[in-house]
């Protein structure tokens, strides 16, 4: 089974935050915020972008990028980055992968993307476009990696509440 993992390299905006847990919590997914945090936890921004799904999240916090990667031995990372080589549907994602996405200011540090440029992904977009939004990238490049694996453990098929489809 799937159990994909979810890391926020110093994000600083506390709804993008909140839509990502909910995200996490939807597909089963780990979340990981590496510090410093633009927010704090206990913002009602997130709780409300996150609703009510926020107390099921399977959250880890880091002092920061080192201590993550002492906590997470051997984890292969995928780095998503406008400024990376290839697209995220060109790699292949282990059950257990790791996806960071970085703060909305500034991305990840290049020192740390020029370390890992084989796992270094990208989201197509037009030329003069900075980036997507955060939230929304997650999404984009979670629902590839959990594609990749057949869904495994979600729900597939969808109820009407009052009729049965036919």
């Amino acid at each position: 089974m799937a159990k994909l993992n979810i890391v926020l390299y110093e994000p600083e905006i506390p709804s993008n935050t909140g839509n990502i847990g909910r995200t996490c919590v939807a597909t089963g997914t780990r979340l990981h915020l590496i510090e410093p945090l633009g927010f704090r936890l206990n913002e009602k921004s997130i709780k409300r972008a996150g609703m009510d799904y926020w107390d099921d999240l399977d959250v880890t916090r880091y002092i920061d990028y080192q201590d993550f990667l002492e906590k997470n031995p051997g984890a292969k990372i995928y780095m998503a980055s406008t400024k990376a080589p290839q697209t995220y549907t060109e790699v292949q994602y282990e059950e257990d992968a790791y996806i960071m996405f970085g703060k909305e200011s500034g991305g990840i540090l290049e020192e740390i993307l020029l370390e890992n440029q084989e796992t270094a992904i990208r989201i197509p977009m037009m030329n003069d476009i900075r980036s997507l939004n955060l939230s929304n990238s997650v999404a984009i490049v979670l629902y590839e990696a959990l594609r990749q694996h057949n869904f495994d453990h979600m729900q597939l098929g969808g109820h009407l509440t009052k009729y049965e489809w036919k």
